[in-house]
Parts: structure tokens; sequence; C-alpha cells
């Protein structure tokens, strides 16, 4: 599948919002149960790093987007990764060509961490993120119930080598 991948703008919101709907939908992707307006998306999703994948009509077929995880100044390079494909596009690379993109946009942006959290069931998220250089730091036993059902959540990491190193000019505190 031949895909380019942009900036998001906000007249992308429909169809990402569609791709978000659908990964609701398989209730193994996030415990939101609907998708929020485009003022409740947009204000709690870091200005930069939004990206969308087109495919070659133009239309999007999947989106990644970073959200910030602390408002404290320490955390101020930490950030949660989103990443949703819509279903007919799944398991044709791009995932991993969002993913990639966006971690190579959240080091220009100055970011040394990111993180996720991806259920267990979800096997190919899990495989997705540590292909891209993401590890399983730990497991949050029952953090929250799923229309009725408690689950689990991996906490997934991943450190960049070129920011927040003892070597860059960016770092904590």
């Amino acid at each position: 599948m031949e895909i380019q991948i942009e900036e998001m703008r906000a007249a992308d919101w429909p169809a990402v919002r569609s791709i978000y709907e659908a990964g609701i939908a398989t209730g193994n992707a996030t415990f939101q149960t609907e998708a929020p307006t485009w003022e409740a998306w947009d204000a709690g999703h870091l200005a930069s790093c939004r990206l969308v994948a087109r495919d070659s009509d133009g239309a999007v077929v999947g989106w990644a987007a970073l959200s910030p995880v602390s408002a404290r100044p320490v955390y101020r390079g930490v950030a949660e990764v989103s990443v949703y494909v819509a279903e007919d596009a799944r398991g044709r690379g791009v995932g991993r060509r969002l993913l990639e993109a966006l971690i190579a946009a959240s080091e220009h942006d100055g970011r040394w961490t990111l993180q996720a959290g991806v259920f267990p069931e979800n096997e190919a998220s899990v495989a997705l993120h540590t292909a891209c250089g993401f590890r399983v730091v730990g497991r949050r036993e029952r953090p929250g119930r799923l229309r009725g059902v408690w689950r689990d959540v991996l906490l997934l990491e991943r450190r960049s080598r070129v920011v927040g190193t003892d070597a860059s000019p960016v770092g904590p505190g």
C-alpha cells in the first residue's frame, strides 16, 4: 500500500474520528467507549506531533498523536503515544510508518521518552511498539473497567537515544 505521512489538520478530524471509533469498537484499543468532540480531542493532545497516513487517493487510513503525561515541567519531554489504523489498512505497514514518523517528530520536538498503555490482548499493537524500540516496563493490573470488565494494561516505553541524553542539550529539569 502506497501511503504518505503528513501533519494532521483539523479538517482531517472526521476521518480520524471514524478510525478512532472503529478502534473503540474492537474493545482492545482503549478504555474510551466513544470518541470525543474535536475540541476535547484537540485540547487533550499536543499541538505538535499529530500525523495522518493517506493512501494514494488521499484518504486518511491511520493517525498518530502525542498526549502530555503531566503538566509538571520535569516531564515536558515525556508523552503518551496513540496510533490507530483503519481496519482495511491493517497489516500493511501503515502503523509502523506512522509510529516511526511520530518518533522522529517527537525527537525533533524535544521529547525524550514516549510511553504507551496497551491492553495485553492487543498483540498487534504490542508487536508494533516493540518493533519500533519500545519495551514493556510493567503491567498495571486492573486499572479500569471496560464495559464492566476489569482490564490489565501493559506500560511500554521508548527512551530516545538523541534527546535527553547526557550529551544532548535537552534534559530533565
